[in-house]
């Protein structure tokens, strides 16, 4: 059955959408407000079926017409493809920054989210080092040893983060590692004045993070995205750099989220 309709040509079996589609995407194309008779000319149409298609599109709200009879896209195509955008995930959302992030430091970019009392990782861009850090998506961390899990912690409403850090116990995974909870709220504080939080090695010895906050609309804390490597290719005297990086590419992100909101 497939195989005989291979190489035919296909028949429209709705001929006015078709015509309809043609119309749309001829004023999307040329961008100019379109007379009936300009329309009907370009998509080589009848006039009379120009008219009832751009009738009904006018009626609908997706053309408008000037003082001179002229057609054009309204902004209900916009608030459509918002719509859509709304839909979109932040991984979506965030991919083409994190990409972008990456061919700058040439470091793995990971995204996170709260979730419970610990962070997960949902999305990552591999570095383009032979030699680079890698986790598999799904990855849960923890919110007091690491970048991402202190910008996570950091914006929390402040009793919730009071009660989080009361609730924690701080282990000493690493030299660095803050295990003094006066020290972590103090912590918190420096990031939300900074904009970005660091891991100087203080989960995993060796590899540093830097990370940054991605906002929702209402200004709450959507995920953080970050950098994380070797310690030699992220020292501590660049930390300041890499963190107004990640807080532009969050700051990006964020701006994507309002827009598709």
């Amino acid at each position: 059955m497939t195989n005989e309709i291979i190489g035919k040509e296909v028949q429209s079996i709705a001929p006015a959408l078709d015509r309809a589609i043609d119309i749309i995407e001829f004023l999307g194309k040329t961008g100019e407000p379109a007379t009936l008779s300009q329309i009907s000319r370009t998509l080589d149409l009848p006039k009379n079926s120009v008219f009832r298609i751009t009738q009904t599109l006018l009626s609908r709200g997706y053309l408008i017409r000037n003082k001179e009879m002229e057609f054009s896209l309204s902004s209900k195509f916009i608030r459509i493809a918002s719509q859509q955008g709304a839909r979109m995930s932040l991984p979506e959302l965030a991919n083409s920054e994190m990409e972008k992030l990456r061919n700058l430091t040439k470091e793995t970019i990971q995204l996170g989210v709260l979730n419970g009392k610990e962070g997960v990782i949902i999305h990552q861009i591999e570095g383009l080092q032979p030699l680079r850090i890698v986790v598999d998506i799904g990855l849960r961390f923890l919110l007091y040893c690491n970048a991402p899990g202190k910008m996570l912690l950091a914006h929390m409403p402040l009793q919730q983060r009071k009660e989080a850090i009361e609730s924690m116990k701080l282990e000493r995974l690493t030299g660095t590692t803050i295990t003094d909870k006066q020290k972590l709220h103090q912590e918190c504080e420096r990031i939300i004045d900074k904009g970005y939080s660091t891991d100087f090695a203080e989960a995993d010895e060796g590899i540093h993070c830097i990370a940054g906050p991605i906002f929702n609309p209402d200004l709450t804390l959507a995920g953080t995205l970050w950098i994380t490597g070797p310690a030699k290719r992220l020292p501590r005297n660049q930390f300041s750099k890499f963190g107004e990086m990640v807080k532009e590419a969050g700051q990006q992100i964020s701006f994507s989220k309002k827009n598709y909101s």
